[in-house]
């Protein structure tokens, strides 16, 4: 973990709704500078994460979720929890997630 980074709050849709959600469940928002991706499981829990994979760079917005929800990278298929950015798939690998949060004023996510 990076120490004295400060992290902010950022805005990125005006609500769940207005998510720009793709037919494989993610939705790719700016957060400040950061391009992050939104997992909205098939329970409704939104999820977000980094838009690259940590392998090779391969943009996660391609992949799918998995019937488990793990995020399937488009590249080598390897797999990470969404809610944690653990590598499940075995390769080691850690996937950068973000605290996200939804209130009336919008859907937000904290990145450093």
């Amino acid at each position: 973990m990076i120490t004295g980074v400060p992290a902010s709050w950022y805005l990125v849709a005006d609500s769940q709704e207005a998510l720009p959600f793709q037919s494989n469940g993610i939705a790719v928002v700016q957060a400040g500078e950061r391009s992050v991706c939104i997992a909205r499981l098939t329970d409704g829990r939104l999820y977000a994460f980094a838009q690259r994979c940590p392998h090779v760079g391969v943009p996660l917005s391609e992949g799918w979720l998995d019937a488990l929800g793990r995020v399937v990278c488009p590249g080598h298929a390897y797999r990470f929890d969404v809610c944690n950015g653990r590598n499940t798939s075995g390769e080691g690998y850690q996937l950068k997630t973000y605290a996200l949060r939804v209130d009336l004023e919008g859907v937000f996510v904290r990145v450093p």
